[in-house]
């Protein structure tokens, strides 16, 4: 099939969206591409299609799980055979993924990036037969990016043993990173393909209040449809959403301290518009593609125009007219500048955080490398009486300076193991004739079960039994009061992997330069921020195209600068125009030549298109003068 003919098959598009067909088709030649397409722009498309029509799996290196386990759903709902591996799976579920990549027929294999480094998954990368390296969110790989992760340095290394093209994406990325994303992946020919930045349809507003909440009111009474509203902490969001609500709007609130199936109904009730406005931390909004989002409201500043962009960018994706606002006053720079310095904490404390981490799971000296460390934040900071935003940082500076891997909300499945030996189990009299045959579906499907606790696919289980989720989870409950399993439960959990043994005080390498290296970028962001939301009387989307590389962008003609230079060119030419009546009123017979001398004169002051107004009027009729 063709690649339009793919198109059709398995998407049901005629046409590609802009510069899909230019990627897909250096792919399809087997050219490494970096593909700059802006949020929204249908970039799993353009490693999707060509891994279709190419012999071998596609390796796509994401860090976001839950849009891993999206893509992975959809393409099995087109008939796509596609699997993922991650930081919430065991290692018998991780070697039976890698030996279904490696000889079942799937064209897919997603892969979270601190996986990528470990001994498990490379003892099978020379077995897997890799059409595609995929590297999703590639501005994770610059430490020049604003989401740079260490783990993504081990896509580089890849390359020594993949003899297979590069697809490199990302919707957020200046001319500094991209070059470096392209270097850091080893492009055999450096190829840069992205599509325009600019959003004809979307409307910048930027506005200095005190009333944020009496402003978003009028937003929403004044802009129909749905909408997004940005802010930085969780207890903001349910308050501003508890006010919308009580002032008419329908509102509710998203944030990662949501239950997971919480999250899921709140996103499915606003995509179906259940719920009008959604406010939100930026943990909600990857990965959705909603095409009638009418405005983005940002109540606080983000630290960075990428995220910013990546997050108002999410507006009016159909073409139609739809507003990304931005709601500051003072305060919110000072915080700003205050949330940098809580970012960075001092090299000593977060040498102290790792001793710490350590320290609460009992880890003594000289061990610990490949630890897996549920991880409470909350309990942490009670038991060693600390800040909360201070160990947060910290810890994702170690992960930064390759001490540890930090994995935030990730899936922990259901465990159990059999207590009793096989052989005493059958002697063993059990309540309900369902728990046999549940330890019967256990036994047949759990190698290991007998001498260790083993992952179980709840689903699965279930469906062979003939049992709901939760009766099987009953069922399980009862088993183990009846001393028959150890049961724990499935759960959503932080995990800590160190990556070394436990170093001694005085020997962890912090790398000080980086840490200098990157608070300086962070800084720029922040300031570049400030000068975005301040009066320099600059297009706002221009401003934001020239940081991300597209220099001399037209003015957008929508935003609130260009409207307010519009209202007041407006208002010049109407006092210019008022003052060449009044000299003509006083001057009938000079003419053309006569008022060129007047407003030759500098004295006059005239403004330098008042013969260009002047022959407006005499063709409109409004003077009757000899040119």
């Amino acid at each position: 099939m063709t690649k339009e003919e793919v198109l059709k098959t398995y998407w049901g598009y005629d046409s590609f969206r802009p510069m899909q067909d230019e990627i897909i088709t250096a792919a399809l030649e087997g050219r490494d591409v970096l593909a700059i397409l802006p949020t929204g722009g249908g970039k799993s498309l353009c490693f999707q299609l060509p891994a279709l029509m190419k012999e071998g799996t596609a390796l796509v290196v994401t860090p976001l799980v839950a849009l891993m386990k999206d893509q992975v759903r959809n393409l099995e709902d087109r008939g796509i055979r596609a699997l993922a591996i991650h930081a919430g799976m065991n290692r018998h579920e991780l070697e039976l993924a890698l030996n279904n990549a490696a000889y079942g027929d799937f064209k897919f294999l997603y892969v979270s990036p601190e996986r990528l480094g470990t001994e498990l998954f490379r003892s099978w990368l020379d077995l897997l037969n890799i059409s595609y390296l995929v590297v999703d969110e590639a501005h994770c790989i610059s430490q020049w990016g604003y989401d740079f992760r260490p783990d993504y340095l081990q896509i580089g290394r890849l390359r020594e043993r993949v003899d297979a093209p590069v697809i490199a994406l990302t919707a957020t990325a200046t001319p500094q990173v991209a070059e470096d994303i392209m270097e850091r992946l080893d492009f055999r020919e450096k190829l840069l393909l992205k599509s325009s930045f600019e959003r004809p349809n979307l409307s910048y507003i930027v506005r200095h209040c005190e009333d944020k909440t009496g402003q978003l009111l009028d937003i929403c009474r004044a802009v129909g449809g749905t909408g997004v509203v940005y802010l930085r902490h969780r207890a903001g969001c349910e308050q501003t959403a508890a006010l919308l609500s009580a002032n008419g709007v329908n509102a509710s609130f998203y944030h990662a301290g949501l239950s997971p199936e919480l999250r899921s109904s709140r996103q499915d009730a606003w995509i179906s518009g259940e719920i009008r406005v959604m406010v939100c931390t930026n943990a909600f909004g990857m990965g959705i593609d909603k095409p009638d989002v009418r405005f983005v409201v940002h109540l606080e500043p983000p630290d960075s125009p990428e995220a910013y962009f990546q997050e108002a960018g999410r507006a009016g994706r159909d073409g139609l007219r739809s507003y990304a606002v931005l709601l500051w006053n003072a305060s919110d720079v000072r915080k700003l500048r205050q949330l940098l310095d809580v970012s960075f904490p001092s090299l000593e404390y977060i040498a102290d955080i790792y001793q710490k981490i350590h320290i609460a799971n009992s880890i003594p000296y000289e061990n610990g490398e490949g630890y897996r460390l549920k991880f409470d934040i909350g309990e942490f900071c009670k038991r060693f009486r600390l800040q909360r935003a201070g160990v947060h940082y910290s810890i994702k500076y170690l992960e930064r300076s390759e001490h540890i891997s930090y994995n935030e909300d990730v899936d922990v499945p259901t465990r159990v193991r059999i207590l009793p030996s096989r052989d005493d189990l059958y002697n063993i009299s059990l309540p309900d004739p369902q728990m046999v045959t549940l330890l019967e579906m256990i036994m047949r499907t759990s190698p290991g079960v007998f001498s260790q606790l083993v992952c179980i696919n709840e689903e699965k289980l279930s469906a062979a039994c003939g049992l709901s989720v939760p009766a099987l989870r009953m069922l399980l409950y009862r088993m183990s009061l009846e001393h028959v399993i150890k049961y724990v439960p499935c759960e959503r959990s932080t995990l800590i992997t160190l990556h070394h043994n436990r170093l001694v005080p005085g020997n962890v390498n912090l790398q000080p330069e980086r840490y200098r290296f990157l608070k300086e970028n962070a800084l720029r962001r922040v300031d570049t921020m400030v000068e975005y939301i301040s009066e320099n009387g600059r297009c706002r989307s221009a401003f934001l195209l020239d940081y991300f590389g597209q220099a001399d962008a037209p003015d957008c003609g929508s935003c609130d600068i260009c409207r307010d230079r519009r209202k007041s060119d407006a208002g010049m030419q109407a006092r210019t125009r008022s003052r060449i009546a009044a000299f003509f009123e006083s001057n009938p017979q000079a003419g053309l030549a006569g008022f060129r001398a007047y407003c030759a004169d500098p004295a006059n002051s005239m403004p330098s298109d008042a013969v260009r107004l002047l022959r407006e009027m005499v063709d409109s009729g409004q003077l009757r003068i000899d040119l």
